[in-house]
């Protein structure tokens, strides 16, 4: 039996930021513009705290001004909201990413609706997701920008692609439908109250699984030679403590129907960064009323 291509997120998002780095490079010599972007982390979440490193480093291999704002678990909103401000008002800061999850004193809602719109490089913003949806010129939540980008490099053109997104979240499934819905498809967003859930996957030759369940779609919801972007990243116990990650997505049964398809790790996750730089890299351009550059990923 034929298995699946593997799409590899890891190596993509490699030259994809290598693109980014020689539009830093032009933007610098031409502009005398460096892209900074600050990410603000609120407390000692181990995992966001891995993260952060991973986007400061990314940040400064692509030739841009990383900052970071660290502060205590046991900062209030109105100690976060007045940093913020200030960060809206700092020309050398151009993109501001507040890391989730936020302690429960403080209402995340609040937080992404304080960043400046121009700034909102996690696309999150309402009035972002409002031009997201009616087509317009929006900054786009990072992950579902790196899903499609991996779908368009495999597929190419998308008109008339029958799409499935599982998950219905502000940050990747609904946004991610605007995207397809943009790119031609015929789009279905099913959730956890669909009917006939499996059914409804088995329709789709794009199936784009974003729910945050362990390897729920099972390889026989998958049509045969589809295309599947899972999203999912779920750490499940192993007997040496250390856990094992897995995506939404059952990999190897999956693999063994799908055309191709992302794995967990190295699939959609490197993509999320890279997108993120490309998104501070674009604001930077639209603040300084600069034509945001065509990046390419550079040549494998």
């Amino acid at each position: 039996m034929a298995t699946a291509t593997i799409i590899d997120g890891k190596q993509f998002a490699a030259r994809l930021r290598a693109g980014i780095a020689e539009q830093v490079a032009r933007l610098k010599a031409d502009h005398g513009l460096t892209p900074g972007l600050t990410v603000v982390l609120v407390g000692e979440d181990p995992a966001s705290q891995i993260y952060v490193r991973n986007k400061e480093r990314q940040a400064r291999e692509a030739g841009m001004n990383s900052f970071e704002q660290r502060l205590p678990a046991t900062v209030t909103q109105a100690e976060l909201l007045a940093r913020i401000a200030r960060l809206n008002q700092d020309p050398a800061v151009h993109g501001i990413l507040v890391q989730l999850p936020l302690p429960e004193q403080i209402d995340p809602e609040a937080v992404i609706q304080a960043i400046a719109v121009s700034k909102d490089v996690d696309g999150f913003h309402p009035v972002n997701a409002g031009l997201l949806a009616v087509g317009g010129n929006a900054m786009v939540p990072c992950t579902p920008l790196g899903c499609l980008i991996l779908l368009k490099d495999r597929l190419g053109d998308l008109t008339g692609q029958r799409a499935v997104v599982l998950g219905r979240s502000n940050i990747v499934g609904k946004p991610m439908a605007a995207l397809l819905l943009r790119e031609h498809c015929t789009v279905t967003v099913a959730h956890s109250r669909t009917r006939d859930l499996a059914d409804e996957c088995r329709r789709a030759d794009i199936l784009v699984a974003a729910v945050g369940r362990p390897e729920m779609i099972q390889g026989d919801w998958i049509k045969p030679g589809a295309t599947v972007i899972d999203v999912g990243i779920n750490r499940l116990p192993t007997a040496d403590g250390k856990g094992r990650l897995v995506g939404d997505v059952a990999f190897a049964a999956a693999v063994e129907v799908a055309g191709a398809i992302t794995p967990v790790p190295g699939g959609v996750g490197p993509m999320t960064i890279a997108c993120l730089l490309l998104n501070t890299l674009t604001a930077t351009c639209r603040q300084h009323g600069l034509p945001a550059p065509e990046v390419r990923p550079t040549a494998a």
